[in-house]
């Protein structure tokens, strides 16, 4: 009888397992890893999960959206309700949230949309607990709260592992890799900069789960797993904080002891009592900065900048992109531009569409009419 998907994944996960790791059997472990990575695409097409799967009906809106996931009754709901003006339902039962409620966070000029999702369980990237429609839904946000309580430490561990299943790699960068498929050839590796983790018979066995014929160009120095997630079709990065409710619960030494321990884990940790209002304000900037978004105040010409309502947009956005977000018309008949603020060499600089602006600058674009 033929095996299921999830059986032929259970079973190359059993020889990994049982597989000495050694020099001899890298190439062969490789190769099962990928097996995996390309079964588990094939698995999510045919449930329709993933990214094309049906998340909840929840339109994105504002500068940037921003997901809250963790175990049901951590306080996802409680928070919401205190960063927002939403209504979402509070209880100190399991699964109170049954739909992703949405609402408005606003701070230092951005509208930040929050979405209160449904509680993750283990296996929820499997299906269980609604897992697939909020996997689904965290796959669009621009950054994930990933909700916890001190005295559980383990469900950071459990999230990320559920997570990671999905294809969704936290804190983590693209793999800096060019794959060309062509229709002849075989499979040719060159690298720009010198492997520590892989050579290219490992490439290659890697390589051929997904693909005949590819020219491959490694720009960094990649481990096994982050040549397999090149190749996976599904993977989405995602920037990632952690939250520490109930800190009015928890006793000091127990907080401090798990502050300190997801530091050493490279996490990034904003501890807050969402019911007693606690740390929230250190909270939402913690937000703000994992955005990466900067303020830019337009200055008509021969009037004051204004303050009031700056231009949201991301790290690293240019002039083009500034006249982009205004109206497509003042990017066609752009002429110049005059920057004042951090982005500037001097005061008043006269800047073209690919000057790269910064926080808190003052722009003033110069349009044929």
């Amino acid at each position: 009888m033929e095996l299921s998907i999830e059986q032929q994944i259970k079973a190359i996960e059993d020889e990994i397992f049982k597989t000495q790791k050694n020099k001899a059997t890298e190439h062969h472990i490789g190769k099962l890893k990928a097996k995996i990575a390309r079964l588990r695409e094939i698995a999510e097409k045919g449930k329709g999960s993933g990214a094309k799967g049906k998340g909840f009906s929840v339109k994105k809106t504002g500068d940037a959206t921003v997901g809250i996931v963790g175990f049901p009754s951590v306080g996802k709901s409680t928070l919401l309700n205190q960063l927002t003006a939403a209504d979402s339902k509070v209880g100190d039962y399991d699964f109170t949230t049954l739909q992703a409620v949405p609402g408005m966070m606003k701070f230092k000029g951005a509208e930040i949309q929050l979405l209160d999702l449904p509680g993750l369980i283990v296996g929820a990237s499997k299906g269980k607990g609604r897992g697939r429609e909020v996997i689904s839904a965290v796959r669009s946000v621009d950054l994930l709260l990933l909700m916890i309580e001190a005295q559980n430490l383990r469900q950071i561990d459990s999230i990320e592992h559920e997570l990671h299943i999905a294809g969704l790699r936290l804190n983590q960068k693209k793999p800096d890799i060019v794959i060309g498929k062509k229709t002849y050839g075989g499979i040719i590796v060159n690298s720009t900069i010198p492997l520590t983790h892989l050579n290219e018979a490992l490439i290659k066995s890697i390589a051929s789960e997904f693909v005949i014929n590819a020219d491959i160009t490694l720009r960094e120095d990649l481990t096994e797993d982050q040549l397999i997630d090149s190749f996976a079709q599904n993977r989405v990065y995602v920037s990632a904080l952690v939250v520490i409710n109930k800190t009015d619960l928890a006793q000091p030494d127990v907080l401090k002891n798990a502050i300190y321990k997801l530091r050493m884990k490279q996490w990034d940790v904003c501890p807050i009592s969402a019911k007693n209002k606690e740390n929230l304000e250190r909270l939402r900037e913690q937000i703000f900065l994992h955005l990466r978004l900067i303020r830019i105040y337009l200055k008509p010409v021969g009037k004051k900048p204004d303050y009031t309502q700056p231009m949201i947009l991301k790290e690293g956005q240019t002039i083009a992109d500034a006249c982009r977000h205004i109206h497509r018309d003042f990017h066609r008949n752009f002429r110049y531009a005059f920057v004042w603020g951090p982005s500037a060499k001097h005061s008043g600089q006269k800047v073209g569409l690919e000057h790269v602006l910064k926080d808190q600058d003052v722009l003033t674009i110069v349009a044929t009419k």
